[in-house]
């Protein structure tokens, strides 16, 4: 099967969040299964055209309205077959941010900028010869090729009169809502406002009409393909998914095991596994050193990684006044390490948190190898996420023997097996109520059972490290969904 993924990120070239890894291990893990499978995204400022092969110069795309020259670049995914092209389009993509920047958030012409993007990925197929079975897009971002392929692609005479669609809904809060006026800049005749689904509110929305064109949709977990269908998890578009509710399912992301294990990774100071756990002890003291912690084996050090936003349940954690993280460093007796970056408030606020409390310590910013000394040297991981449609480091900390402690919603919920005291049974700690005191209250009980049954801790790490998070199934639920398609 020809298999076309369209994504804005994709780890490693660029990265914001779970989306690029998710992408790049479905891919390798469909190619792995004898797949032909290739993606299509912008060449950012970031991506050095010295570290990318030229695949053709001066390739004509009609955005509708005008035509603009394009040129392709292309990559192989490390250890695959999978190859990625890159648009490069300097007016577009030759920025600092993938989406905006700290003066713009969200970029003015995004409309334009991802639509270009969906119409140099048909350009490539048609200039290549090379034309897919699926077009299988990712986010809002990538929602134009669906559009453009039941409105305009699929004609008696087109190469894409048999090629079909799948979208992927990463976070339904992400939708690419912009004023009316920006329609005018995805070439579409005017009717396509409402026919192709756009209009929501006097608004364009991109997953609106992403959903509404596209043959199939699929999210990234089993709970939260339920809660989008509900009007508090659906951000406005729960009528429409419950609408196509027949062609709609919930395939649980897994976890690339190539890269993320404790075994092998490189970022790692010391390397370990469930039979030999000596190299976490080592990562633990290089995190304390790195954050300027004290040294100590017997105490507890809770960590984050996160987008400092909404929806990762920051105000009920960090928010002045309101969130719990100053009562958990004055209350228990444990290290936290945050890192991350966002709204500018809480990036302020955990810098002063951190400058008050000798035990809280953070990195605002993102850095891979500081995120992964989080995952392997501590001893929980923080997820209070208010939403979480799959989520990755819950699953990549029980991998590297962390035990999450995380609120009972999307895959945090498919995903981490609450702790049993009778038994010792579970990968971590979960809880309901987003409130300070819940999140506190559970912290503490980790802490608790950290202190005084110790056994179970180590018997959850076993269990957690032994779980197997398979790309290989869910490549494999993602192929039945292409049959669905009609492939």
């Amino acid at each position: 099967m020809k298999i076309l993924m369209i994504s804005a990120e994709v780890f490693p070239f660029a990265k914001t969040g779970g989306l690029a890894d998710a992408v790049a291990a479905l891919a390798k893990a469909l190619s792995e299964k004898g797949n032909d499978v290739k993606i299509v995204m912008p060449r950012y400022y970031k991506i050095d055209r010295k570290t990318v092969s030229l695949l053709k110069k001066g390739v004509c795309v009609c955005t509708g309205q005008q035509e603009v020259a394009v040129d392709f670049y292309c990559a192989r995914l490390e250890k695959s077959a999978v190859e990625v092209y890159f648009v490069d389009y300097e007016k577009c993509f030759g920025r600092e941010g993938l989406y905006g920047n700290s003066f713009e958030p969200d970029y003015h012409d995004n409309p334009f900028r991802f639509s270009l993007l969906a119409r140099a990925a048909f350009s490539l197929c048609t200039e290549t010869g090379w034309i897919p079975d699926i077009m299988h897009s990712h986010d809002w971002s990538s929602c134009m090729v669906p559009v453009l392929l039941k409105q305009c692609m699929r004609t008696e005479n087109s190469p894409f009169k048999n090629t079909k669609s799948v979208l992927t809904i990463h976070n339904m809060g992400y939708q690419g809502r912009y004023p009316s006026g920006a329609f005018s800049l995805l070439g579409l005749p005017q009717e396509q406002f409402r026919a192709a689904g756009f209009e929501q509110y006097g608004c364009i929305n991109f997953l609106k009409a992403g959903i509404t064109c596209a043959d199939i949709l699929t999210t990234v977990s089993p709970t939260y393909a339920d809660e989008v269908k509900t009007q508090a998890g659906g951000f406005g578009l729960d009528g429409l998914i419950r609408v196509r509710a027949d062609s709609f399912f919930g395939i649980l992301n897994g976890a690339d095991s190539a890269d993320w294990n404790p075994a092998s990774d490189s970022f790692l100071p010391a390397n370990y596994s469930a039979e030999n756990m000596a190299g976490k002890k080592i990562c633990r003291r290089k995190l304390q050193q790195e954050f300027g912690l004290p040294a100590d084996d017997e105490v507890p050090v809770i960590g984050m990684v996160s987008r400092l936003a909404e929806q990762k349940g920051i105000a009920e954690v960090f928010a002045p006044m309101y969130g719990c993280m100053y009562r958990m460093c004055t209350e228990l007796r444990a290290q936290f390490v945050v890192v991350g970056s966002g709204e500018r408030w809480c990036e302020d606020e955990i810098k002063v948190l951190a400058g008050k409390l000798p035990n809280l310590r953070a990195f605002v910013g993102y850095s891979e190898e500081k995120s992964r000394l989080v995952e392997s040297g501590c001893d929980f991981f923080l997820m209070p996420s208010k939403y979480e449609p799959c989520g990755l480091n819950q699953i990549y900390s029980m991998l590297y023997g962390t035990l999450p402690i995380v609120r009972r919603t999307g895959g945090l919920a498919d995903t981490v097996e609450q702790y049993d005291e009778q038994t010792g049974c579970g990968t971590g700690f979960t809880f309901g109520d987003l409130t300070p005191d819940t999140i506190f209250y559970t912290v503490q009980y980790a802490v608790d059972t950290f202190y005084r049954r110790r056994e179970h801790y180590e018997k959850m790490q076993q269990q957690g490290m032994k779980k197997t998070f398979s790309w290989n199934d869910a490549a494999e639920k993602y192929l039945e969904v292409y049959k669905k398609a009609g492939v």
